[in-house]
């Protein structure tokens, strides 16, 4: 084990320093917002894209309401192609070297966001800052630097054919943080920046073990399903049931990517959880979002001061409003204004406004992630909660998931078809189905509907995934790796289909 001196109390104040002022987020969300805006709109002016929208004539958010539209990706995918190439001044004032390769699971093609310079400084670095001083706030008696942080990370490896003498960077978000982060930040760091960006995830499982089963590990950060994973190849190589035996100082868990209710009772299982912390982060390719601001899980604060410029757009359609307008309970589209050249760009996702002031949100799911084949409207949350909720009551642990309609046809309903990887499965699959369906009957009022009396919907079924099935699908993806998600839900059968190919028999 090596141990190292305990530095938390004398990073303690400069973290808690940085801490956004309390009061100017619950009541200053308009001055804050609008301040980020016109920064970016200055940056604007100066680059062909502010050029081309009349920048020059927008002096407020409703002007640039006015004037400039919601943007997608496919329109911005040929300026960002072009930065890529070497061009500056294009979105972003300057020359952007890197670039964050999304894993794409709306559409199935990749996207390519830029990372500049301002937002690694303002926003991504800053994000990560602000999660350990609300950690410190919240926990004053943490020793949380006397070891090392673990940060699960992915790889520059990407679906690109870059130019000949490119020297532009594409890969996973978090190849690009690892890799540009301040030197001092590696000492209080594992694995090896070698280690981290390997990408072999094959070769990496074992490397990432074997750096990190002796170190000294108070704190992990990374996505929950990919984290299992390795933390399950540490214990092996230790031969520990329990991880507090391999890194007794762990404290906490810093993650994010996807919904962390379907893994709680897998870590709780193999982690003492009166010893062990949890605290969510939003950060995504685009940005830095939101992070949990208070002990209990289930809402994250919204960074308003942070380069990003938000805007919220109901999921039943109708402009945009910006986050000083919101209502509390609603469902929105986030779309996105920040400094990395996105400019009105809905990033796929939704959010539930659970507080005002200050302005906390849930992520909801994925604006094309849902099942609404029969007037059901199943998000994400739905899924997860449901999911969650049945693997508890039989015991039985869920790896990942995804689920699809099945079509009516002219012997039979509709129905829901769910694709699950299980650690442990539970005794009676038969049941566990039948409990599934209930539990999202009662997260989801409209499935509810639906399902009643078996006459719209028939009940949900369960085909049991083999060992590896999703793993193997996200390799014939390109996208096995540290950041890649699998999709949870299609209003279609094409990514189920697909997956259904990989399942091997027995």
């Amino acid at each position: 084990m090596n141990l190292m001196m305990n530095l938390t109390p004398l990073l303690r104040p400069y973290f808690l320093h940085r801490l956004p002022d309390a009061g100017l987020y619950a009541s200053g969300a308009e001055q804050l917002q609008r301040a980020q805006l016109d920064t970016m709109l200055a940056a604007g002016r100066r680059c062909r894209w502010g050029h081309e929208h009349g920048f020059d004539s927008i002096g407020c958010y409703e002007d640039f309401r006015e004037k400039v539209k919601i943007t997608p990706y496919d329109e911005l995918r040929p300026w960002v192609m072009r930065m890529i190439s070497g061009e500056k001044d294009l979105l972003w004032p300057g020359l952007t070297r890197r670039f964050a390769q999304s894993s794409g699971t709306s559409d199935g093609k990749s996207k390519y966001i830029p990372v500049t310079g301002d937002s690694l400084r303002l926003n991504h670095y800053r994000g990560g800052s602000d999660v350990v001083s609300h950690y410190l706030r919240l926990y004053p008696e943490s020793r949380l630097f006397s070891g090392k942080a673990f940060i699960l990370g992915g790889s520059f490896a990407n679906e690109l054919k870059l130019p000949h003498g490119s020297k532009a960077k594409v890969g996973d978000l978090s190849a690009n943080l690892i890799d540009a982060i301040n030197p001092l930040a590696n000492l209080v760091r594992i694995p090896s920046k070698k280690t981290a960006l390997m990408t072999d995830w094959t070769k990496k499982l074992p490397a990432l073990a074997e750096a990190s089963m002796n170190a000294d590990v108070t704190n992990i950060s990374g996505v929950p399903s990919w984290f299992l994973t390795v933390i399950r190849k540490v214990m092996e190589l230790k031969g520990a049931t329990e991880l507090h035996e391999v890194w007794p100082n762990l404290e906490v868990f810093f993650h994010g990517g996807i919904s962390f209710g379907p893994y709680r009772e897998q870590y709780n299982s193999i982690i003492d959880p009166a010893r062990m912390r949890y605290l969510e982060t939003y950060n995504a390719s685009e940005g830095f979002f939101a992070v949990q601001d208070r002990r209990e899980p289930g809402a994250m604060l919204m960074l308003l001061d942070a380069g990003i410029f938000f805007e919220f757009q109901s999921i039943d359609g109708g402009d945009p409003v910006p986050a000083w307008e919101v209502r509390e309970n609603g469902v929105y589209a986030l779309v996105i204004t920040a400094v990395n050249g996105l400019w009105r760009y809905p990033i796929g996702d939704t959010v539930r406004i659970e507080s005002v002031s200050p302005l906390r949100i849930s992520i909801a799911g994925r604006t094309k992630s849902f099942i609404n084949a029969f007037g059901e409207e199943v998000m994400v949350h739905n899924t997860d909660a449901a999911l969650a909720r049945t693997c508890h009551r039989f015991g039985c642990h869920a790896l990942n998931y995804t689920a699809a309609p099945v079509y009516t046809t002219d012997h039979s309903r509709g129905r829901h078809q769910w694709l699950i990887e299980f650690a442990t499965p539970p005794a009676d699959m038969e049941a566990f189905a039948a409990a599934l369906d209930k539990a999202l009957t009662e997260e989801n009022s409209d499935y509810q509907a639906k399902r009643s009396g078996n006459i719209f919907l028939d009940p949900l079924t369960v085909t049991v995934a083999s060992p590896g099935l999703f793993d193997r699908w996200l390799a014939s993806t390109g996208r096995l790796g540290g950041q890649r998600k699998v999709p949870r839900l299609a209003n279609d059968r094409h990514l189920i289909d697909s997956m259904l190919r990989f399942n091997s028999p027995g």
